[in-house]
């Protein structure tokens, strides 16, 4: 799952964090030289984030590159940026493969964890509900209309609930039911199937209620495969595979979990939404 984009940001930061580790100074005092904050340095290092080219001519004079060097970089930058938008192209040319891609990936995965906050994770979505999310995102994403193929290839993953031998962690916040993306009758269907969810063998369904205090607060939902984690938003996407990185996601998530609802409180819940939906329907 990481992309040709992913690896050569990751690359481009990894000569980055050399011409700065010649300085001799980490990356707290690089960030003062430069007048940043040190998670930028860091994110930049890592690949998480890409450098814009003021930032990386800002880089290469506070560590005083050789021309040699300068030119180098720069040019690295201008591939890193054409593979990113190589990568945006393929995402506009059909959602099924994408699709098709997460299928592959949690078939072999032992632990899938997922946290949204404002959609219905794409494993428990009915094919309407799907349907809905797919064509929202290609209006405003463009992209060839291959929502029938991508729906029924999201409806395949879905059979990796069932298999054996995986530990399965769907939390969901309340305010993603609430923000219906779809019309009543539609959102009534995806209630009750949310409610069957509970109970199955080896998957962990729990929701976060409104107006409950959260004791971490992420800013976009996110999707652990085993060690990956896939952030998604506004049609980008980030993968983080740092271990260190990784470790915080799976902390946070566990912090989130005390705030959850689970069993017949997460139904009660479920059911108080459906009766709301059932009046606007």
């Amino acid at each position: 799952m990481v992309t040709s984009f992913e690896r050569q940001r990751q690359e481009f930061g990894e000569r980055l964090r050399a011409l700065r580790s010649a300085t001799g100074l980490n990356a707290k005092q690089f960030a003062q030289l430069l007048g940043w904050n040190a998670p930028k340095v860091t994110k930049i290092e890592k690949g998480n984030q890409t450098a814009s080219r003021a930032d990386l001519l800002a880089w290469l004079t506070a560590a005083d590159a050789t021309d040699d060097q300068r030119a180098e970089l720069l040019a690295a930058l201008d591939r890193v940026n054409e593979e990113h938008l190589a990568w945006r192209e393929q995402v506009r040319q059909g959602r099924r493969g994408l699709q098709v891609s997460m299928l592959e990936l949690e078939a072999k995965a032992s632990r899938i964890r997922a946290v949204e906050f404002g959609l219905v994770p794409g494993l428990l979505q009915t094919a309407e509900y799907a349907t809905h999310v797919l064509e929202t995102s290609r209006g405003v994403f463009g992209g060839v209309d291959d929502i029938a193929a991508a729906v029924r290839a999201r409806m395949q993953r879905q059979q990796v609930l069932y298999s054996g031998g995986k530990q399965i962690d769907i939390l969901i916040a309340e305010a993603a039911l609430l923000h219906s993306i779809a019309p009543a009758d539609i959102m009534l269907g995806q209630l009750h199937r949310l409610m069957g969810t509970i109970g199955i063998p080896n998957v962990r369904f729990g929701v976060l209620p409104a107006r409950r205090r959260l004791p971490y607060w992420p800013t976009e939902g996110y999707w652990m495969v085993d060690q990956l984690v896939i952030v998604e938003w506004l049609g980008e996407e980030q993968q983080v595979t740092d271990p260190d990185q990784v470790a915080v996601y799976h902390e946070v998530t566990d912090l989130l979990w005390t705030a959850a609802v689970e069993g017949d409180e997460a139904r009660a819940l479920l059911l108080r939404l459906s009766d709301e939906y059932r009046a606007d329907a």
